[in-house]
């Protein structure tokens, strides 16, 4: 190469060297540059700010997208949605609006990962209205906020950025991206590679506070657990930033405002989870949050030359507040007193900073505070005035799957309810008024049949559930009580009701006769004479009767002629239920001896009528042609021995059950005591007796036995050795020896059992006493005993046909497992509830659709979100119970019971918009629960009071039912002798308040019936 090649070389080396220098420079320029402005990234990221949008479109939304963790999205309820969703859509809601997001906010969710980019909430939770929209429940959590960033004061302010992020509000550069602070994320870079080479210390965080607001609200558990979690809190934070455009001084003060209102916090027992500084200030100081930013605004500290002791005291406790956010468990717990320690230190450093004034510093510096007394208990009392809240809350929670009323509360969500609020509040105080006697009196519910005035007025409950009809279901429009207590008693607890069991009874008997009809209606004359009719299958022989009478007979006017079917109220009859023979009375003796129709025995609610109705829905269900007692009449069918065994088993259980309460606590030797006292005292019995129980002892042990236990006379010329040999159980069977003794044999049985095996339980005792209790009843099985047998076995066939009478009622909304297996269940020995009679007269009304009670109407999650949902009740079809005719009959004979009857004060009460009064029909029933206790001979030894309850449901005119409720429970009951005259007179001084509903004009979604519904009641002949 020749020296001009070589400097040309050189040069160009130089040249090259030179420009990458330059080059250096100006990418250092430049990332100088954008370290300190940003600007490359404003374009940038605020260009992508602008696609990211989201509005509320009609039906499902496919882009939404629902976030999967983060304390704040947990709280609000945003990540539960699609579980809350599903689980409403089975329950019959549907999705009526969504939010749908724009494709980059899909984009930046999907493919990066990143938490959705809109201006959040640092407020919500729960509202509940009521069918217009007037609120009945409201919470926001945080409870105290700032509203906007000029409320904060600005040595608050001043304060929160001095500990966290010192630079966030620089007017330097007003393009800067707040998520980053390249100073303090290199230092915190430096000290973590340090401290993975084995250096000492604490890493100081890197982040700033609009990244601290996306780990606290968005990352799983509140936490950075991976550098993938760093990332995305500030690709979203700078993302964030940008929302308003590259100028980001708006979004800082957003940001700033955003973390004093919800930083978290240590949770309180009696609060639960804190947030915000005017949470965290009323939680832990109970020092209000108005007063803490008027003492601390800028006007009021220069208004004064000195500062105060409550102004010292107050921003002692923010600047608590504000520090402990960095371990707020530990600050705020066990660690207060090294929270103060820090407290003071920066005390100092802000005074030499220029941040606070010296006069501030030393007067904090003088002050203590101490933490509420407060914090740790929930003493909340419970308030009736409340209690709508309550209920509504707590069925909401069960819809949602919420796990308690505090996750609900915090909830983004408006559920509108279906209630008439204005009306239920209305109600609420004319029932809580009943407790004094001037408005009792002037109501007209002093007198025979209702209240008398020397009785305490105060513990009588009223309560009163009121429904509308319509297209998705029975809508709840009013459920109130005057109860000072949660429990409601329209749903709560089970109630003697009394009559209103007629009703269910009238059903019943309604769904035989149509069911007998559908079976024999197609048949000729012939063909039904010739049908195998069991003698006690009533009913069928009737329905038979009434087709060979008339062969085109309809099923309406079967049914009407089944309701003047005509029954004895003769109570000079005894009848074999229940397991033993019973006998009745009627509530009025007027009605003894009467021959009545059904039409009139529901109106006058006559209890001889329905026992023999009863009785015969009974027979039916043993006799008809499948019936589960057509058997009976064959003695060698192998049923009966089945049948008989069961009865043993069952009763033996019984037996077994009653004598292991007694001796379950009991030591061997007291319950040899125990049986000792009940045995005639003469060697044979008391032998008997003692090798029952010890058939392994010794003659010497059964000597000293009888030796205690007999007179020195009774044992003269007996042979202990004859005893003990003659009375070995192996001599005498179980019942043999239950004979000899007059012990029950399961008894003597049980003794020996528990003496064996000490610690045993009741299942085990019954486990192991499976042939002892067949032994015991073999008498039974004796072919002479054949009338013994029919009794048992009846009862037991008995018990089975109310378990297809249950099945009946149970279809129809009645609340409780089982029936009890008596006649008198159908004059309410079963028990009912208010709510369950309330459904059964709403299947009535809708001509016998079963359709869903309706509490809550629409439900909005998340509005104003990219979450937004609105759901909407569909409508419901329902499900038919049974043909419309029987529901047209039954509520033809409940307004004989208005026009005429038990419930007759109501009538005339209610009225259209045009002023004519409505249909009104119901069914009323008085019971009391007692608690009795029987002796031997089946001798009463003392009958108890527990409650008494008097209730009406009823129907008014073609859109509304309900049900209302007395109620006295303790041991005074017994001195309320009111009977359903009293909810029925309640109701009709209620009607001024419930006219403006019961006029009101229908909303779109409910259905006006035809006006065939208000049936007039049939002449009664």
């Amino acid at each position: 190469m020749d020296k001009t090649s070589q400097v040309i070389h050189r040069l160009l080396a130089v040249y090259i060297v030179v420009m990458l220098i330059i080059i250096g420079i100006v990418v250092a320029k430049l990332v100088r540059d954008e370290v300190q402005t940003s600007k490359y990234q404003a374009r940038y990221l605020s260009d992508i700010s602008k696609q990211l949008s989201y509005k509320l479109e009609s039906g499902p939304s496919t882009s939404i997208r629902y976030p999967e963790a983060g304390p704040y999205d947990q709280r609000l309820g945003y990540t539960l949605l699609p579980d809350e969703i599903n689980r409403l859509t089975k329950l019959g809601f549907r999705i009526t609006a969504q939010a749908a997001v724009s494709p980059m906010m899909m984009q930046l969710a999907d493919d990066y990962g990143l938490f959705t980019i809109y201006h959040e909430k640092s407020q919500a939770g729960l509202n509940i209205t009521d069918k217009t929209g007037e609120v009945i429940f409201n919470t926001a959590y945080p409870a105290f906020n700032y509203p906007n960033f000029d409320a904060i004061p600005p040595l608050i302010l001043q304060t929160l950025l001095f500990i966290e992020n010192r630079e966030l509000l620089s007017e330097q550069n007003t393009q800067v991206n707040p998520a980053i602070e390249w100073d303090r994320l290199g230092f915190a870079a430096l000290q973590m590679m340090a401290h993975k080479i084995g250096a000492a210390g604490n890493v100081a965080g890197g982040s700033t506070l609009a990244t601290q607001l996306e780990k606290y609200r968005h990352s799983p558990n509140g936490f950075t657990n991976s550098m993938t979690d760093k990332f995305h809190q500030m690709g979203t934070a700078s993302l964030r930033a940008y929302m308003k455009g590259q100028d980001t001084r708006a979004m800082r003060q957003e940001i700033a405002l955003s973390y004093l209102n919800s930083m978290p916090l240590a949770a309180t027992p009696k609060l639960g989870e804190v947030h915000g500084l005017g949470d965290g200030l009323s939680a832990w100081f109970d020092t209000d949050f108005n007063q803490v930013n008027r003492l601390l605004s800028q006007q009021e500290l220069n208004a004064q030359t000195n500062i105060s002791r409550q102004q010292a005291q107050i921003y002692r406790q923010v600047l608590n507040i504000l520090l402990s956010q960095r371990r707020p468990s530990y600050f705020l717990g066990k660690g207060f007193d090294a929270l103060q320690n820090l407290t003071d230190s920066y005390l100092r450093l802000m005074a030499e900073q220029g941040v606070i004034s010296p006069a501030l510093r030393d007067a904090t510096l003088k002050v203590s505070v101490a933490r509420s007394s407060k914090m740790d208990t929930d003493t909340t009392p419970f308030v009736t005035e409340k209690k709508t809240q309550t209920v509504l809350r707590t069925r909401l929670a069960k819809m949602l799957g919420a796990k308690s009323n505090y996750e609900l509360d915090r909830i983004d969500l408006t559920a509108k309810t279906t209630l008439d609020f204005k009306t239920q509040q209305g109600v609420t105080a004319e029932l809580r008024s009943l407790n004094q006697s001037a408005e009792a009196q002037s109501i007209g519910i002093f007198g025979k049949k209702m209240l008398s005035g020397n009785v305490d007025l105060s513990p009588v409950t009223y309560s009163l559930m009121l429904f509308e009809r319509s297209k998705i279901g029975n809508l709840l429009r009013v459920q109130t009580d005057n109860y000072d207590n949660p429990l409601d008693i329209n749903e709560g607890i089970r109630i003697d009701l009394g009559s209103t069991a007629k009703l269910r009874t009238l059903v019943h008997y309604l769904e035989i006769i149509t069911d007998v009809y559908k079976r024999y209606k197609t048949q000729s004359a012939q063909e039904l004479s010739q049908q195998e009719i069991h003698p006690r299958d009533y009913l069928s022989a009737w329905v038979i009767e009434q087709l060979r009478a008339n062969p085109k007979i309809s099923l309406e006017e079967l049914l009407d002629a089944a309701l003047n079917r005509k029954y004895s109220a003769s109570p000079g009859e005894a009848f074999f239920t229940g397991g033993g023979i019973h006998t009745f009375s009627n509530f009025s003796k007027t009605d003894n001896g009467k021959i009545m129709t059904v039409r009139q025995a529901l109106r006058d609610s006559v209890n001889l009528v329905f026992i023999r109705m009863m009785r015969e829905e009974v027979y039916y269900h043993l006799y008809r042609p499948e019936g589960i007692a057509r058997w009976l009449e064959s003695p060698d069918d192998p049923k009966r021995k089945e049948y008989l065994q069961q009865f043993a088993d069952k009763e033996g259980r019984v037996y077994l059950q009653r004598f292991y309460t007694r001796y379950k606590d009991k030591s061997a030797q007291q319950a040899l005591e125990m049986l000792s006292q009940r045995v005639l005292a003469n060697p044979a019995r008391q032998t008997m007796l003692y090798r029952c129980v010890y058939p392994n002892r010794s003659v010497e042990q059964l000597e000293a036995f009888l030796t205690v236990h007999l007179s020195k006379s009774a044992l003269a010329g007996e042979n202990i050795q004859s005893l003990y040999d003659k009375y070995s159980i192996e001599k005498f069977d179980l019942q043999d020896q239950g004979y000899i003794t007059k012990i029950h044999p399961l008894e003597l049985w049980l003794v020996r059992y528990l003496t064996t095996n000490t610690g045993a339980t009741l299942d085990q005792a019954l486990a192991a006493s499976a042939e002892q209790r067949q032994n015991v009843y073999r008498w039974l099985f004796s072919s002479h005993r054949h009338n013994a047998q029919q009794r048992r076995i009846m009862t037991l066939l008995e018990q089975e046909a109310f378990k297809e009478i249950h099945h009946a009622w149970k279809r129809l909304g009645y609340p409780f497992g089982a029936l009890t297996p008596s006649y008198a269940t159908a004059i309410g020995a079963s028990g009912d509830r208010p709510a369950a009679l309330a459904e059964l007269t709403g299947i009535l009304l809708n001509d016998g659709i079963k359709l869903p009670v309706v509490r809550f109407q629409s439900l909005h999650f998340a509005e104003g979100t990219p979450y937004e949902t609105l759901m909407d009740k569909s409508p419901s079809r329902g499900r038919r119970m049974f043909p419309a005719e029987i529901a047209k009959a039954a509520r033809s004979a409940m307004i004989g019971v208005v026009e005429g009857g038990t419930a007759s004060r109501v009538h005339g009460a209610f009225h259209d918009a045009d002023g004519k009064p409505l249909a009104i029909g119901g069914k009323t029933g008085t019971g009391d629960h007692r608690k009795e206790i029987w002796g031997a001979g089946g001798r009463l030894i003392e009958s108890k009071f527990i409650s008494r309850a008097a209730v009406f449901t009823f129907f008014i005119g073609e859109r509304f039912f309900g049900v209302i409720t007395a109620y006295v429970e303790g041991e005074n009951a017994g001195n309320y002798h009111f009977t359903s005259s009293l909810p029925v007179q309640i109701l009709r001084s209620l009607a001024p308040t419930l006219e403006p509903l019961i006029k009101s004009t229908p909303d779109n979604e409910v259905v006006v019936l035809p006006s065939s519904i208000a049936v007039k009641q049939t002449k009664v002949l």
